[in-house]
């Protein structure tokens, strides 16, 4: 895996996925090459990002956090993520993926969703979903830690 504002042309089956800007007009890339997104190239992905570090709060619950914060469930066939500041926002996954997004339990009203990996949800779209998850919790953080992430200028 690199991160880095430089780009790679894929190697034969594999795609380049998680472009994306950050605050203040820079452009941030985390790059992930796979040939197909499954946990590990999930779990390579979410911990890829400034500042991600894997926890497992309760038995056998994989968790990527940035401080102390979780960004991201990491489940063996979905991903759990901010997908909106409110639950309208959130909605949208739904509305466009009725069979393979659901409203997460118990976070679901804060905008969390659970989104399936490898149904009608495109690769880049779950990966772009990780990045808006991360940059929403991102924004929640101490001004300093956001400063130690690069956030601020």
């Amino acid at each position: 895996m690199t991160r880095g504002d430089d780009l790679r042309t894929p190697a034969l089956g594999e795609t380049l996925l998680g472009r994306r800007s950050l605050p203040g007009g820079g452009v941030g890339t985390t790059v992930v090459a796979v040939s197909n997104l499954d946990y590990e190239g999930l779990r390579a992905y979410c911990l890829g990002k400034p500042g991600a570090w894997d926890d497992q709060p309760w038995e056998g619950d994989h968790v990527a956090k940035v401080g102390d914060k979780i960004f991201a469930f990491m489940g063996g066939d979905s991903v759990g993520v901010k997908c909106g500041a409110t639950r309208d926002e959130a909605d949208e996954w739904l509305r466009q993926y009725p069979d393979d997004a659901t409203k997460m339990a118990y976070l679901g009203r804060s905008g969390w969703n659970t989104l399936l990996i490898g149904g009608a949800i495109p690769q880049e779209e779950v990966l772009e979903a990780v990045d808006a998850s991360y940059d929403l919790v991102v924004a929640k953080l101490s001004k300093s830690k956001q400063a130690e992430l690069g956030w601020l200028s």
